[in-house]
């Protein structure tokens, strides 16, 4: 038998869940980088999601990539473009190409020979567009596994990135960094499991999936982050997680369906895209957004 309140004969468990303040959400100027897909293919393997023997289709993949692009513009983002160059069929995902806070821009140094000529090509564009480079020394793909919550660094490593390439990353931006180890091959990237949603100083909010970590990691997320979004397995399957929020604005695949209600729930406006062609190379929304902060 639940309990009811006496006004409105409203289930008490709900009325508590309303009568939590939720911070009022704001979005915030954006400014991005992003590669047009127009030589998008899957030639190899190097994530569960790829399967060279599964037909690909470039055109599609411009057209829901150009609707997410267009989204950007939208909402007001200052949208910059890196040229895609042939026989790089994964530089779409820009986010890999490096990690950008403060005016320096972290160079990717990439795992695998397939995509290591992107990481100069990334880093050729930072120069050309004013940045400070800083060319890497261990081996890090770049925003992929990097992402700025508050004053700190989220840091992913067990499949891409070195964990050495994380103190790197700490004496070039003198932050903290807390590493996270990723133990699902299908989230290979950290962010494919955790979605920053709102990175201002003081109301830090995420939404992760805990079985994409180990036990140590998940235990670090749920003490930094209690108020966190926990996203479920078919959602996540979907690269749910893989979003561009710009604090009140949230873009996700539009399949993940229990991830956009949970985000209405906590004050923001999610707003969904197909990119299911690029998801065939394993990339979502984020992957394909390399934030530039200034």
């Amino acid at each position: 038998m639940s309990t009811m309140i006496a006004t409105g004969g409203q289930p008490a468990e709900q009325a508590a869940e309303q009568a939590v303040a939720r911070p009022e959400r704001r979005p915030t100027a954006r400014t991005v980088l992003m590669c047009r897909p127009e030589h998008f293919t899957v030639v190899y393997r190097i994530n569960p999601w790829m399967n060279p023997a599964e037909p690909t289709d470039t055109g599609l993949a411009v057209a829901q990539w150009q609707v997410l692009h267009d989204t950007f513009v939208g909402l007001g983002y200052d949208v910059q473009l890196i040229d895609p160059i042939e026989g790089l069929p994964d530089m779409v995902y820009a986010a890999n190409g490096g990690f950008v806070v403060g005016g320096i821009a972290y160079g990717a140094k990439f795992t695998y020979p397939e995509r290591q000529p992107e990481g100069p090509a990334y880093m050729e564009w930072f120069r050309e567009a004013g940045f400070d480079v800083r060319e890497p020394v261990e081996v890090n793909e770049g925003e992929g596994d990097f992402l700025l919550v508050g004053d700190a660094i989220l840091a992913g490593t067990g499949f891409r990135s070195d964990s050495r390439s994380h103190e790197e990353l700490a004496a070039i931006f003198g932050r903290e960094v807390v590493t996270l180890r990723l133990v699902n091959p299908s989230f290979y990237h950290l962010d494919t499991a955790v979605a920053v949603l709102d990175p201002t100083p003081g109301q830090e909010h995420i939404a992760y999936l805990p079985s994409a970590f180990d036990e140590a990691s998940v235990a670090l997320l749920q003490a930094r982050f209690p108020d966190a979004i926990i996203v479920n397995e078919a959602d996540a399957a979907v690269l749910g997680l893989n979003s561009f929020s710009d604090g009140y604005h949230v873009v996700i695949a539009s399949r993940a369906t229990d991830f956009e209600r949970q985000l209405r729930e906590h004050g923001y406006h999610p707003i969904g895209v197909d990119l299911s062609e690029l998801l065939l190379g394993g990339g979502g929304v984020k992957c394909c957004t390399l934030e530039l902060r200034r």
